[in-house]
């Protein structure tokens, strides 16, 4: 299986997506993930078709939708998955609350659960996929954490799958044993190098950590289906084709 390079669009929020499909192409990426934010507002599938063809025009394809639903939290769905079938996204990024594993009730635990059943059913009604931010402050913040939740919603695998990034504060080592926790359920990764908290540096700077997990990839049954860069030192455009040709250099790729 070949693992599709890309961007999250969020990554450049002060750009228009005009100036970010450019950016993605010249830099040789093959894929963009589309930010819910401000890119691609939801319940507007009028702009999103304006970006799904500007994207295609370019020779890119939309991976998906990086929404900021929350399951648990009062609000609905359906627009979301309007502006990412516009799109042309077949895969929703969520959010599992908005409060760590180790600190939700059983009722908060079991409202974010039933939301996300619902979520799940209604998105796969109109073919298109859900997947966890694997991130703090949520109920997918850590390996048990996304295995539990996946196992209580009880979706289909191709149905509910988990992104993976790496932990703030994690070493190499642990980040990794993060990953292969949740390998064989992750549909996509965030790629970006911030040490030792959120101190932002060039990919190149955790080279030890993204040439292993590359090495990880290779031995999972079922490897991410993207790696998208995510964050760039001081949010500079300048950076993108560079980090891009590094990102590239690890998963052992040449330039499109």
């Amino acid at each position: 299986m070949t693992i599709r390079l890309g961007l999250c669009s969020v990554t450049f929020r002060h750009l228009a997506p005009e100036q970010i499909v450019p950016l993605a192409a010249e830099a040789g990426l093959e894929v963009i993930e589309w930010g819910g934010d401000v890119h691609v507002p939801p319940g507007d599938p009028e702009r999103a078709t304006q970006v799904a063809a500007r994207t295609r025009d370019a020779g890119l394809d939309v991976c998906s939708y990086g929404s900021y639903f929350r399951a648990g939290a009062d609000e609905p769905l359906t627009p979301i998955l309007d502006s990412a079938q516009a799109l042309g996204a077949d895969r929703v990024r969520i959010w599992a609350g908005d409060v760590d594993s180790g600190d939700a009730t059983p009722a908060q635990y079991a409202r974010v659960v039933g939301r996300l059943k619902d979520a799940v059913a209604e998105a796969s009604a109109r073919q298109i996929s859900l997947a966890l931010e694997f991130h703090r402050g949520t109920l997918a913040d850590n390996p048990d954490a996304v295995l539990r939740l996946l196992a209580g919603v009880g979706a289909a695998p191709e149905a509910l799958t988990t992104y993976w990034q790496p932990s703030v504060g994690a070493d190499d080592a642990a980040a990794l044993d993060e990953y292969r926790a949740v390998a064989a359920h992750t549909s996509a990764v965030h790629a970006f190098s911030w040490w030792p908290q959120t101190q932002r540096l060039l990919l190149e700077e955790r080279e030890s950590l993204w040439r292993r997990f590359f090495e990880a990839v290779g031995a999972a049954q079922t490897p991410p289906r993207e790696v998208l860069l995510e964050f760039v030192r001081d949010d500079h455009p300048a950076l993108l084709a560079s980090e891009a040709a590094t990102l590239r250099s690890y998963a052992g790729g040449t330039p499109r």
